[in-house]
């Protein structure tokens, strides 16, 4: 090993998924810089971001960060936190503040916190999209000011530099809204005047704990950082990290096998070497970092409607030999019905999925003609008011139930439900609506960090 050293150890996938705590205790003992988790992720979809609404519960939160906080300031090192909450917007870091102070108040613990704000002002938007400062992404269209404006939430993806800002200001606990998944491990590692390269590379290997460990479970990784390597390990003795795991998790969310964009760069690990150190430890070397012009990509949802869905389910042969006709009739006839309650055809979309067939894969499942035993259907109707929704699936439903086919044997339901009541108002839906970069010099403008003590013990 060169001399300059750093540990860092990253607790599971995602704030609230859990960990072992002797898992954090082994990792504790081993005396790390600091400690953390990434807090969220894009993968559940547009609804975090939109809604507001944290993706795991207060209580699983809860638990992580007491056990994550009461462990750093025992041992005088920082705690951070990626993308609070699960989508990083003011109130998902607004929810975990409050959870770090109320275990602060439990266990009467005093010190300094660093809230790193990543929901974006509009106006500041429309400003640098005139500027011209806001680029597509592949082949996605240009911004125009009214996707700005029908946004329900907009955030930008920090890198490291919000964080060491706040390491270089005493904080000890840190927590960040949106940002790049490696930010907080590679901030801390820079922090102590490591390179750029091995300290991104190993931020990559801690987003996901022992993602990069196989078997996969939840569970803490502890990664030592040099001047010229990383060397990945997990702290649970069930687990190991071997060349394939790390390699695969190298690849993580990734379309280049060896190149990975981030804000102000390129990871570029096509001369990596991966060696087993021991049959639980595996080092990586050989990577290299080529600063780019800085840019901060953008994360936004807007609101597209009102959802209300049913479950039900077949095992009739007979029904299910003809799905594709009745469900056409039935789409049929729910228009019939629906427009008798003077609904226009565009406030509202019946979409009819098909599980045991090609509910999955849809148009791509290649077993699309296999004969399924039972079949469940999830009904879902997405509208302009949640009052249309429900009304529509009501008369979907009950077509569903109630409609004849050739050769019916059945005077009865069509249809098994597994829940009453049957029909799920499901609320406000959303979608992603942005794939943009904005360009920026100085990588702490978009995200201002907010500084408090914390005095648990008064």
């Amino acid at each position: 090993m060169t001399e300059k050293t750093v540990r860092m150890m990253s607790a599971s996938g995602i704030l609230g998924y859990g960990f072992p705590e002797s898992s954090l205790e082994a990792a504790l003992a081993r005396k790390p810089h600091m400690i953390g988790v990434d807090g969220g992720s894009s993968d559940p979809g547009p609804h975090y971001l939109g809604s507001g609404k944290t993706l795991n519960s207060r209580l699983a939160m809860k638990r992580d960060l007491s056990l994550l906080l009461r462990g750093a300031l025992r041992n005088g090192i920082p705690m951070m936190v990626g993308t609070c909450g699960g989508a990083g917007g003011e109130p998902h870091l607004q929810a975990c503040a409050d959870i770090i102070r109320e275990v602060a108040r439990e266990h009467r613990l005093d010190f300094k916190m660093a809230l790193i704000h990543a929901e974006q002002d509009k106006g500041f938007l429309l400003e640098q999209l005139e500027a011209g400062k806001v680029r597509a992404l592949g082949n996605a269209p240009a911004l125009r000011p009214q996707d700005i404006a029908g946004a329900e939430r907009i955030v930008g993806m920090m890198g490291p530099e919000p964080y060491r800002e706040a390491l270089a200001a005493g904080a000890q606990v840190i927590l960040g809204g949106r940002g790049t998944d490696p930010a907080p491990w590679v901030a801390l590692a820079m922090h102590h005047g490591l390179p750029p390269a091995p300290a991104w590379y190993a931020g990559k290997m801690l987003e996901c704990a022992c993602n990069a460990a196989i078997p996969k479970k939840h569970d803490c990784l502890l990664v030592t950082v040099g001047e010229d390597f990383v060397e990945a390990e997990p702290l649970n003795p069930e687990l190991r990290c071997t060349p394939m795991s790390v390699a695969v998790q190298a690849l993580h969310e990734n379309a280049s096998p060896v190149i990975r964009y981030e804000p102000g760069g390129v990871v570029d690990s096509t001369n990596c070497r991966i060696e087993a150190v021991n049959d639980r430890v595996v080092r990586v070397s050989g990577m290299e970092w080529k600063p780019a012009a800085y840019s901060v990509k953008l994360e936004g949802a807007r609101r597209v409607g009102f959802s209300a869905m049913a479950i039900a389910a077949t095992r009739d042969p007979g029904l299910i030999g003809q799905i594709d006709s009745f469900l056409e009739f039935v789409r049929g006839s729910t228009a019939t019905k629906v427009g008798a309650l003077d609904i226009a055809p565009e406030d509202y979309r019946l979409v009819l999925r098909v599980y045991g067939r090609d509910g999955v894969m849809g148009a791509w499942e290649p077993t699309r003609d296999a004969k399924p035993v039972e079949l469940a259907i999830i009904a879902e109707v997405v509208a302009a008011t949640q009052e249309i929704a429900n009304a529509a699936l009501s008369l979907a439903r009950v077509t569903l139930l109630h409609s004849d086919f050739p050769g019916r044997m059945c005077r009865e339901g069509n249809m098994a439900f597994p829940f009453s009541p049957s029909d799920i108002e499901r609320g406000a839906i959303y979608e992603f609506m942005l794939q943009h970069v904005i360009e920026i010099e100085d990588p702490l403008c978009m995200f201002p960090i907010e500084y408090e003590q914390v005095r648990g013990s008064a």
